[in-house]
């Protein structure tokens, strides 16, 4: 900061601290809200937010000491100019300072935030934002799949009986139902996020800064495991397609690379566990000391008993699978801590011990972002003002998700005898039934998502089911397809043919 002029001189000191990815910067923003180091007569007083114009307003030319381009092809997601960006000696007023939480004095004095970690809560709205989208894109490939699968028909199930919709296979069935499931888990783990997230601000807001640390917990977790499951999720349903799948005209490629970066973007998933954990273990150490835990982790106060053997549970009942989704995440969040211990008294410090434990502590936050998504969902399911048809289908639903990530990570239910073989092998079974009882409503279940023709982009998930006379029509309609014989015949084939005809 420069007392004299007013103004900050903003400077790139060195190849790493060039800016990289930020969406329209390649080409379009004529602003941007930088982060910076903030210096004030030589001392860092840390990262801080600032306006700064970048292009001409008059020829969109960068400004003087300004470097920014577009940072090339990508996985996907081309229609975004994601750019670079470098600033040398680039002067702007003090007022361009976002000051909401600090502030710099007109003669250098720096006022510091109440707390430092106010700064967190627009980056808690984000991810509580992308777990709801998470959720939505999952339902559009579903809804893709689904749709599709109810459309083709293949192979004679009874001999001498028509051919049956794809849908009406177990094995399909299998690979689309628990996604659909997982779609509605996380819409409505987003709006949950999103509401936890407009009561904490309004108490953030007049100072109650106490409730940052869970949202901050909750919101990295669940970002994580939602992108995960998403990123899986749309990979399956491409493959539920068949070959069809794999063309442009399923929509489903599209999806898949313009929405996969949300494994990395807002906080790389591992990353974002590990904060999580962070936040798990401090928990569960305060509880040892008896100190009152805040909801979404009061569970870590003590490990549920596991229960006499050989009892049999209902593996459909909600209130026994969301127990034992609570334990099996106590549990690991209990032996992350103990190896952690252990390994400090093995004589690691607290840094190499954390690493040395990161692996169990990423399966323990895991586990305790599950259990959160099967308990809200379960809780939703009270709503008093839901149709009981809707909530039957949506039981279902619940209990499907519960179930399908209770088998899938089996071992961990099963380590500690919480649960028996007999309860997997019924848990099984009722996974099966479920997806019988669903079946007639699948369909039903994705047009609930509301997805209009434009907005899905797919011709394999059209709401008509006109899918094969509009593929040949798209087909058709190729730039390839403009000529009869494509000009490169006459280029390369054409002449190899000649020279070598008699050969041939």
């Amino acid at each position: 900061f420069d007392p004299k002029s007013q103004e900050f001189i903003i400077n790139t000191p060195t190849l790493s601290a060039w800016k990289w990815w930020p969406g329209a910067l390649g080409k379009t923003s004529n602003y941007v809200v930088l982060i910076a180091q903030l210096y004030i007569h030589g001392k860092s007083y840390g990262p801080h937010p600032f306006m700064v114009q970048i292009r001409s307003l008059e020829d969109h030319k960068p400004l003087p000491g300004v470097t920014v381009g577009d940072i090339g092809p990508k996985f996907g997601y081309a229609s975004m100019d994601n750019g670079f960006l470098a600033l040398n000696n680039v002067r702007i007023p003090r007022e361009n300072m976002l000051m909401k939480n600090s502030r710099v004095e007109p003669d250098g004095t720096y006022v510091k935030p109440s707390s430092s970690k106010l700064v967190y809560g627009t980056m808690m709205l984000v991810r509580a934002s992308i777990v709801r989208g998470c959720g939505t894109s999952l339902a559009k490939a579903v809804t893709i799949a689904t749709r599709y699968s109810s459309v083709r028909r293949q192979s004679e199930m009874k001999p001498g009986h028509p051919e049956p919709q794809v849908l009406d296979y177990v094995t399909q069935q299998y690979k689309l139902f628990p996604h659909l499931a997982a779609a509605y888990a996380f819409l409505l783990t987003g709006q949950t996020m999103l509401s936890i997230y407009v009561k904490s601000n309004s108490r953030i807001s007049a100072g109650d800064i106490s409730v940052l640390p869970e949202l901050h917990a909750l919101s990295a977790g669940l970002k994580a495991l939602s992108a995960w499951v998403m990123n899986t999720g749309m990979e399956e349903c491409r493959l539920a397609c068949g070959g069809h799948g794999y063309s442009h005209a399923s929509g489903l490629p599209r999806l898949y690379t313009n929405l996969t970066p949300s494994a990395t973007y807002e906080g790389e998933n591992t990353v974002m566990m590990l904060q999580t954990a962070r936040y798990l273990i401090k928990s569960y150490n305060q509880s040892q000391r008896g100190e009152k835990l805040a909801d979404s982790v009061a569970y870590l106060s003590g490990v549920q008993q596991v229960p006499v053997a050989g009892r049999t549970k209902n593996m459909l009942d909600l209130g026994i699978l969301c127990d034992a989704y609570r334990h099996r995440a106590a549990r690991l969040v209990h032996e992350a801590a103990v190896q952690m211990r252990s390994e400090i008294q093995a004589g690691k410090d607290q840094p190499d011990a954390w690493n040395a434990t990161s692996v169990d502590l990423v399966k323990a936050a895991t586990a305790h972002s599950q259990y959160f998504v099967v308990k809200n969902f379960a809780e939703r399911l009270t709503d008093p003002t839901l149709d009981s048809s809707i909530s039957d289908v949506l039981t279902r639903l619940c209990r499907l998700h519960a179930l399908h990530g209770l088998v899938t990570n089996s071992g961990d239910f099963l380590e500690d005898g919480y649960l028996t073989g007999a309860d997997i092998r019924q848990a099984r079974r009722q996974i099966n039934s479920l997806m019988a009882k669903l079946r007639p409503d699948a369909v039903a279940l994705v047009d609930a998502f509301d997805f209009p023709d434009i907005f899905l982009k797919s011709i394999l998930g059209r709401y008509d089911g006109n899918v094969y006379e509009h593929l040949l029509e798209w087909a058709r309609s190729s730039p390839l397809n403009k000529t009869e014989v494509h000009e490169s015949y006459y280029k390369y084939l054409k002449p190899f043919l000649q020279a070598n005809r008699a050969k041939l």
